[in-house]
């Protein structure tokens, strides 16, 4: 079994740490996964000496992705959607919505969305205006507005 190697963390890692700190992982993680990506650097002395002005970097693109984030969620919030959708007797639809088709809608009016971060715990099954929460930020989340209403025949 391969020993633990420090590895010093560029940005913040969930569950793992925040940019700056100095943590021990295996080495086929450091390798192949953190390394590449940017993540971390091997602690080497330079690297540890470096520590402050890591921290102090990604405290300024923390700073910028929540201001993007925050700039996004106002766009996204002026923005609704209207989806049609078929309906049997007494309004009963035919099938659901989901994140791939909410998704969708709003790629059709240019704006790109994630279904990923769309936070839908089961599928849209009735017609009428539904509040449906995307999250651009660990601080920052928009509440996306999409109408589903009866396809006309």
């Amino acid at each position: 079994m391969a020993t633990p190697i420090k590895v010093v963390l560029q940005d913040d890692v969930p569950s793992l740490g925040a940019s700056g700190d100095v943590v021990r992982v295996r080495p086929g993680y450091a390798r192949n996964f953190l390394i590449p990506r940017g993540l971390a650097a091997l602690a080497t002395r330079a690297n540890l000496a470096r520590v402050e002005d890591l921290r102090r970097q990604a405290e300024e693109r923390a700073a910028q992705r929540l201001t993007e984030a925050q700039a996004v969620r106002v766009k996204l919030e002026a923005i609704s959607v209207k989806l049609e959708r078929a309906v049997g007797d007494e309004n009963k639809m035919y099938g659901s919505v989901t994140t791939k088709d909410i998704e969708e809608a709003y790629a059709a009016l240019g704006v790109e969305v994630d279904r990923r971060k769309l936070v839908l715990p089961d599928p849209i099954k009735t017609l009428g205006l539904h509040e449906v929460q995307l999250r651009l930020h660990a601080e920052v989340s928009a509440s996306l507005r999409v109408e589903v209403v009866k396809k006309s025949s």
